[in-house]
């Protein structure tokens, strides 16, 4: 690696000076509270920029890039480098600086235009710092559904998700943000314009880099906007919730509602009892139901392309074959709109309540579904044993094999002293038992910084490789949000 050093304030102030041409003085933020885009929405992690900048267009984003890269060059051994940043609502740390005061973050909040619905080939287009809430309500507005679900919809953008891959609910039937993107506007780490904003599905011309910048977390260039698929809307749309009496019940109940269902089944999210506890204590005015007397219950969706009367038949002939062959104990199908959102409340409540209860250490895991069962059993007891009392707050996306299987301290622990104390080993026990059987460490939230060095041992050293050729051949100077991914 180079050495680094700090450059003299007449130089820095030079370059502050470029980049305020670039986009404006009042876009480039150096004083005052900047806590909005140096701390991580965890609160584990507040970093010192050395500016917040905040450009208005692509052809900005490019001037940017292309001033700090040829400050680079000039300057060598300067730690300058940029940190791409949307909604700053990760959870692994990767879009907020260091504590060095020689990162600068890279805000794309400002680019939020809907550039084009384009009804007859199914796609929108966007610019990065476009709120999937807002992506999602424009869609519906034209009467189609853009399905990129999950609990931070408010506040994530579509750059950020994009740059992290993200998943959520419905990823069962739609996929994740790179299986719904046909084309990306890229700024590339030498401060050009890759066009690639193309709503073709088929299109066999070289390498895909499409896909190498989606779940790149910002290391490879900066996405500024993307083409992405629409769908139909649904005819109807019908939420159930039903006990389970196991594990193993909840992976039988999958399979059932995927065969008799189909596409239809567009969400089936696992809630361990304690996870959905601690939504009770915390926020009782959602009334959990039916979790004090099962361990686990399960969040269905059904979208159907017929008729209600038609989807609610489909689903009560799913929940009364599944009571009858005892993977579902009880059940319930909304009645309306408002109590169907309020069961996916609860649902998206579950981080809430771990916040509200105390520190906490997440994982983002993913293992075969077929495994899910075992893996759950035999890391459950490697943790009892190895922590007796600690408390596990399981819930996920069953249908993808995705589990946030997150461990809370003991009841009468301290929080923060179990998290300094224990984080590692728990996330040892954890992470090993997933490549034990089969899994992945990160399943949709990325690696950011927190999990880059665990990223050396559960990745192969020939994927590594090919990992950091990359990185080198599209960043040569390590501009972009370094030490996020990979370390170099």
């Amino acid at each position: 690696m180079q050495n680094h050093h700090l450059l003299n304030p007449n130089t820095m102030q030079t370059l502050l000076t470029k980049l305020r041409n670039i986009v404006g003085a009042a876009h480039v933020l150096t004083e005052g509270d900047l806590s909005a885009w140096e701390q991580d929405w965890r609160k584990r992690s507040a970093g010192k920029a050395l500016a917040v900048v905040r450009p208005g267009s692509t052809n900005e984003v490019a001037q940017v890039v292309k001033t700090c890269a040829d400050f680079l060059t000039n300057n060598p051994h300067s730690a300058i480098s940029l940190v791409p940043q949307g909604g700053n609502t990760g959870l692994v740390v990767g879009s907020t600086p260091d504590a060095s005061g020689q990162q600068i973050v890279l805000s794309l909040q400002r680019m939020n235009s809907v550039r084009r619905v384009d009804g007859a080939n199914l796609t929108l287009t966007a610019e990065a710092g476009c709120i999937l809430q807002t992506l999602q309500e424009r869609a519906h507005a034209e009467d189609f559904l853009f399905p990129l679900s999950l609990a931070a919809e408010g506040s994530c953008t579509l750059g950020g998700n994009l740059g992290s891959n993200a998943g959520g609910t419905q990823v069962l039937r739609f996929g994740n943000a790179r299986e719904l993107c046909l084309g990306l506007e890229v700024v590339t780490a030498q401060g050009d314009i890759w066009h690639g904003l193309s709503g073709l599905r088929k299109d066999n011309t070289g390498y895909d880099l499409r896909n190498l910048f989606i779940g790149s977390e910002g290391t490879l260039g900066i996405i500024t906007a993307a083409t992405m698929k629409l769908y139909p809307l649904p005819s109807a749309q019908l939420t159930a919730w039903a006990a389970l009496p196991s594990l193993e019940a909840a992976v039988t109940l999958l399979g059932l509602a995927q065969r008799q269902l189909g596409a239809g089944l567009t969400g089936f999210e696992l809630m361990g009892q304690f996870a959905l506890s601690l939504v009770d204590k915390h926020f009782k005015h959602l009334r959990v139901p039916l979790f004090a007397d099962w361990p686990f219950c399960v969040l269905l969706e059904l979208s159907d392309n017929q008729s209600e009367p038609d989807a609610r038949d489909l689903f009560e002939q799913l929940l009364q074959d599944a009571m009858a062959n005892g993977c579902v104990a009880d059940a319930i199908i909304a009645e309306s709109l408002e109590q169907a959102q309020t069961l996916w409340q609860i649902r998206e409540s579950i981080s809430l309540a771990q916040v509200e209860e105390g520190l906490n250490i997440k994982h983002d895991i993913s293992v075969p579904v077929s495994a899910i069962a075992e893996f759950v059993k035999v890391t459950d007891t490697m943790l009892q044993n190895a922590l007796p009392g600690v408390r596990l707050v399981n819930f996920g996306h069953l249908g993808d094999g995705n589990l946030h299987y997150n461990v809370q301290a003991p009841a009468d622990d301290d929080a923060a002293a179990f998290l300094r104390e224990h984080e590692a080993p728990v996330n040892r026990i954890v992470f090993d038992s997933v490549l034990q059987f089969g899994g992945s460490i990160s399943a949709e939230h990325g690696i950011g910084s927190l999990k880059v060095e665990h990223l050396a041992h559960y990745k192969s050293a020939t994927a590594l490789g090919l990992m950091r050729a990359i990185k080198k051949a599209l960043d040569p100077q390590n501009l972009m949000n370094p030490g996020r991914v990979l370390r170099i």
